[in-house]
């Protein structure tokens, strides 16, 4: 059963692992450039994919505290795939278009669009792990 909170504990714990996924494409990417890439925190594409975090970390969020036989569990779940195949074909597609476009010349376009499978993976595992310490935080475990 979830805590009483005026807000979801889900909801919650997803925008929090967003936010910190987006963090710490600053950090990394800062590190990676040499001078602080404060324009990672808004972007769509990078280590890890903050797509899947976010959906991961509210999937397993609703699994964790309304059970994962519940029909909301499985709604989240579903739309969590959807999401994180999207952020990996399509996107990637579109990223690929956006690089090609570039090499002719024929504009300047956002080129970070999509995400790799090891990105993909990363946002998962992180997403998970840190839906999972947030309920035992939460739950007292």
């Amino acid at each position: 059963m979830a805590p009483a909170f005026p807000i979801s504990v889900s909801l919650l714990t997803a925008v929090g692992v967003q936010l910190a996924c987006q963090a710490f494409k600053v950090v990394l990417y800062s590190v990676r450039e040499r001078r602080l890439a404060f324009s990672w925190f808004i972007s769509a594409g990078g280590m890890p994919s903050a797509h899947s975090a976010f959906v991961t970390a509210l999937s397993v969020s609703v699994g964790l505290w309304s059970g994962f036989g519940s029909d909301v569990f499985a709604v989240a779940c579903v739309f969590s795939v959807i999401i994180i195949y999207d952020s990996w074909r399509l996107r990637g597609a579109v990223q690929q278009h956006a690089k090609a476009l570039a090499k002719l010349k024929l504009g300047s376009f956002n080129e970070n669009i999509g995400h790799t499978l090891t990105e993909i993976a990363a946002g998962i595992v992180t997403g998970g792990a840190m839906a999972g310490a947030a309920f035992l935080l939460i739950h007292g475990l």
